[in-house]
């Protein structure tokens, strides 16, 4: 499915992407998470691939991560006018619950009640994003391709044991994807 789309695909979509953006909590990676299980497993208008590799782009790419990744599904889904209805069903979401509680601010934040929702709600955060690691992890296993694997291994023990800033391991990773291509495309030619 790609370029323009029908009247009913944008509705559904808008709806996915409310519907999503409205109860996810914890951030980007929690979003990619159930954009993958409704537009790759259940919806089917993109595959696991395709999925993985709008959530690199939309990591990689400056700004919020939810609305990155809806800028590309809904592109990919339905052009100019998906993107926009897809960017429109992301925001309005947390638009609308962070005026909410800017409203009442004071009396959320010294409210005990809401402090322990909080932090019960980053227990469930957490396990989502370590959901969305293994997923992500293991379509990059299912390559079998050594150069991801120790790309994602080097990445992995450079953040983690190294503190290295997260934006020179995307760099990184783009300038040797780029290199891999170039050498690709080389010996495409050479064949």
């Amino acid at each position: 499915m790609t370029g323009k789309a029908d009247r009913q695909t944008l509705v559904k979509l808008f709806f996915s992407v409310l519907y999503i953006s409205a109860f996810t909590f914890g951030g980007g990676f929690v979003i990619i998470t159930f954009m993958k299980r409704k537009f790759v497993d259940s919806l089917h208008w993109i595959d696991d691939q395709e999925m993985l590799d709008l959530a690199a782009l939309a990591q990689s790419s400056p700004g919020a991560i939810a609305v990155n990744a809806a800028i590309l599904v809904g592109w990919r889904v339905g052009g100019f006018l998906g993107m926009i209805v897809a960017v429109i069903g992301t925001i309005l979401p947390p638009l609308v619950i962070l005026s909410v509680i800017s409203f009442f601010y004071a009396a959320f934040a010294t409210n005990s009640y809401v402090a322990l929702v909080l932090k019960g709600m980053q227990s469930g955060v957490a396990a989502v994003i370590l959901d969305v690691v293994c997923n992500l992890g293991a379509g990059v296993i299912k390559t079998k391709s050594p150069v991801h694997l120790l790309v994602m291994v080097a990445a992995f023990c450079a953040t983690f044991f190294f503190n290295v800033n997260v934006i020179y391991i995307i760099l990184a990773a783009g300038v040797l994807g780029i290199i891999l291509a170039l050498l690709q495309h080389k010996k495409g030619e050479a064949a």
